[in-house]
């Protein structure tokens, strides 16, 4: 098992944390990887922080023509992958060492296609005292139920699965690329922390919560093509599930 695991890190202002993110994934027990940090124009010195660690040949540093998002990057830092295995890294989150290790082990083990681990959320610096971890098989019903893994969390074969490109969505562009790939395999679940998700004030997922909800709308309308009255219902029926899996798929830590 030396498959080449391609790291995409689309990057926006993130030179506050960028460089340990980069770390967690030279620290890889598993070293055969790529990783593509696509940077969107950032304003701050994104740049002068990550060139110190273009020295290692498998970190690719590229930049968008003009101010394009999240999805745009995901899809530029994608069509450049030449890995077997498509992972995925925020620029301001981190992956435990053993992360390639133990998931590209699972998937070889059971054969499978898409997986996801559980995680651990650091808010504002404060460790939350809980690991989020979601069903052990997650189907197309189960997704447009509720998207229950973070995007740091996925892998996927690239080679089965083919080239994904992502919709144009400002937010829960991660989301809508999941119905493309599990399309071709449902996604299983390696019960296992293995990555830290920082969720801060400045974060891409941050946001007033009726925004968020108009989001998921717009994510049913204009990825998955759904009319109106569906993509409302979708959009309630997400609401619900999303109650009930901060509910259900908790472990505390002691």
């Amino acid at each position: 098992m030396n498959d080449l695991v391609s790291v995409i890190t689309p990057s926006y202002n993130t030179a506050d944390y960028i460089v340990e993110t980069i770390r967690s994934v030279q620290a890889q027990t598993y070293e055969n990887w790529e990783m593509i940090i696509v940077d969107d124009c950032s304003t701050d010195n994104t740049d002068k922080v990550v060139k110190p660690y273009l020295s290692d040949t498998r970190i690719r540093y590229l930049k968008n023509e003009k101010n394009s998002g999240a999805a745009m990057s995901r899809n530029y830092a994608l069509r450049e992958a030449k890995g077997k295995w498509i992972a995925f890294l925020d620029s301001d989150d981190v992956w435990l060492p053993e992360k390639l290790d133990r998931q590209l082990a699972f998937m070889e083990e059971h054969d499978y296609k898409f997986t996801f681990t559980d995680y651990r959320i650091r808010l504002n610096g404060e460790w939350l005292p809980y690991i989020c971890t979601g069903p052990d098989v997650v189907t197309k019903r189960k997704l447009y139920n509720y998207c229950y893994f973070s995007t740091i969390t996925v892998m996927y074969n690239r080679e089965y699965v083919g080239l994904i490109q992502i919709a144009d969505l400002k937010k829960n562009n991660d989301y809508a690329m999941w119905f493309q790939v599990i399309e071709k395999s449902p996604c299983y679940r390696l019960p296992e922390c293995l990555s830290y998700y920082y969720k801060h004030d400045n974060s891409i997922s941050s946001g007033n919560k009726w925004k968020l909800i108009k989001h998921h709308y717009i994510m049913y309308r204009k990825a998955l093509k759904k009319g109106k009255f569906e993509a409302t219902l979708l959009t309630i029926n997400n609401l619900f599930w999303g109650v009930l899996k901060k509910v259900q798929y908790k472990e505390s830590i002691k």
